[in-house]
């Protein structure tokens, strides 16, 4: 089995451990699918890459019925220019740790599936390099009788 085989195999089990658990929660949050209720924006994360700043407002939800309340939760495609400190949105809660929904529900299901195509694709040209390995040649001495 060569270096190569064994870093294509590595790679696909990687991708599949990051990709596979978060299917079922990214299809929910892709329908929106959970309890509906407010959230109320509290501050501003930002992270700077090079040209790029990438930010998400935090704070808390509260369930329509008044049971459910999450502090420090993220709005999934929230932005600087999306909400202020203070104000609420609409939101939907998910199941998910750290973060809430829109009503409209998120794409990251696609990001997600396409993490776990590429993990199996990996594996299976893993696979194939395996099985297809060629007969060990046999060598110029086999064939010599004492």
């Amino acid at each position: 089995m060569s270096a190569f085989t064994v870093a294509l195999a590595g790679l696909g089990l990687l991708l599949l451990f990051w990709s596979v658990p978060e299917l079922g929660p990214t299809i929910k949050a892709a329908r929106a699918d959970g309890v509906s209720g407010v959230f109320t924006a509290g501050e501003l994360r930002c992270v700077q890459h090079p040209g790029h700043e990438s930010c998400v407002w935090a704070g808390d939800f509260a369930s329509a019925d008044g049971r459910v309340l999450r502090h420090d939760v993220e709005l999934y495609g929230s932005d600087r220019g999306t909400l202020a400190a203070g104000r609420t949105t609409q939101a939907v809660d998910t199941g998910r740790a750290s973060r809430v929904y829109g009503p409209d529900g998120s794409g990251e299901w696609l990001f997600t599936s396409l993490l776990a195509l590429a993990g199996a694709a990996l594996l299976a040209v893993a696979a194939r390099r395996l099985w297809r390995r060629p007969a060990p040649k046999p060598s110029p001495a086999a064939g010599l009788a004492p």
